[in-house]
């Protein structure tokens, strides 16, 4: 296959949209990538082996299909746009270990897809070039859906990226990042230009590069709750961890009773911000709540 032109040249990409007269559709946040050295070091940080079973979101004409796909693991790839199946057809053609799925991954069961379409068992590797207007939403779906993600090598809008990754005490840092982190080891892999796209966004892109830790990064008794708690204290930034929580579960004096009982079991000062308190911290708060909620 190493004769095989890639679909991510400039001239291929605009020969296979001229072929098939396709239009972007800004609302399903469309950009193609046309340097194949990107899509080389993407599926080169994926680590991929011929073992693997690869989950790849919004394929587009196949650019980064086909370098999943040569790895020889196992490839599924959800494309929520039907004028793309025709397409995908043609440029994946010649590789016979991928299966396209015409669904919106949102609303898709994929962890009962994901079973019917690989032969193997065990862990999935997310690989993907995420639409930048649902990224955080697609990657929680896949976290949250049941599927043993091991690692997920996804690029999205940097400042997104800089969420994701974001240490406490930083602007970046709130809920996304405590949401992800508390899963996956989160690093910037490298960026990615704006002028690598068709058509081009308006801003730069990150490669990110989670991997699954071995356990949650904190030991937390009800972790819906655990979650809630974290988003609480992000609700108005500026504002104190105090007025963001009173905001959320109510001004009432049993309600504030019970958030200070908790505050002070969990030695954290409700004067402080959201952004300063670590994972660990809102860990302990959430279980200090939840253990004096009807004392």
């Amino acid at each position: 296959m190493s004769d095989y032109k890639d679909i991510a040249t400039p001239s291929r990409t605009k020969e296979i949209l001229k072929k098939y007269g396709f239009s972007f559709k800004k609302s399903l946040g469309q950009n193609f990538l046309t340097e194949p050295n990107i899509l080389r070091n993407i599926a080169a940080a994926a680590e991929l082996t011929s073992d693997d079973r690869i989950i790849e979101v919004g394929p587009g004409i196949g650019a980064l299909t086909e370098h999943l796909a040569r790895s020889n693991g196992e490839v599924l790839a959800f494309e929520i746009d039907q004028r793309l199946i025709e397409v995908l057809d043609d440029t994946l053609s010649i590789y016979d270990n991928v299966t396209v799925v015409n669904e919106d991954v949102l609303k898709a069961d994929v962890k009962t897809i994901a079973n019917d379409v690989f032969t193997t068992e065990g862990g999935v590797k997310v690989v993907a070039n995420l639409p930048y207007y649902i990224t955080t939403p697609i990657m929680m779906h896949l976290l949250m859906s049941g599927l043993d993600v091991e690692s997920m090598v996804v690029m999205m809008q940097k400042e997104v990226a800089d969420r994701i990754t974001a240490v406490p005490g930083t602007k970046a840092y709130g809920s996304l990042s405590i949401a992800v982190q508390y899963y996956m080891n989160a690093e910037l892999a490298f960026i990615v230009p704006k002028t690598a796209f068709v058509p081009q966004p308006n801003v730069d892109s990150a490669i990110i590069k989670l991997t699954k830790r071995t356990e949650p990064i904190v030991d937390v008794v009800d972790e819906d709750f655990f979650f809630k708690v974290a988003k609480s204290a992000f609700t108005q930034r500026r504002k104190t961890l105090w007025n963001n929580l009173i905001s959320y579960f109510g001004k009432d004096d049993e309600t504030k009773a019970w958030l200070e009982k908790s505050l002070e079991m969990s030695q954290i000062d409700p004067k402080r911000r959201g952004e300063t308190l670590s994972i660990q911290e809102f860990g302990e708060l959430s279980n200090q709540l939840m253990a004096n909620k009807n004392k």
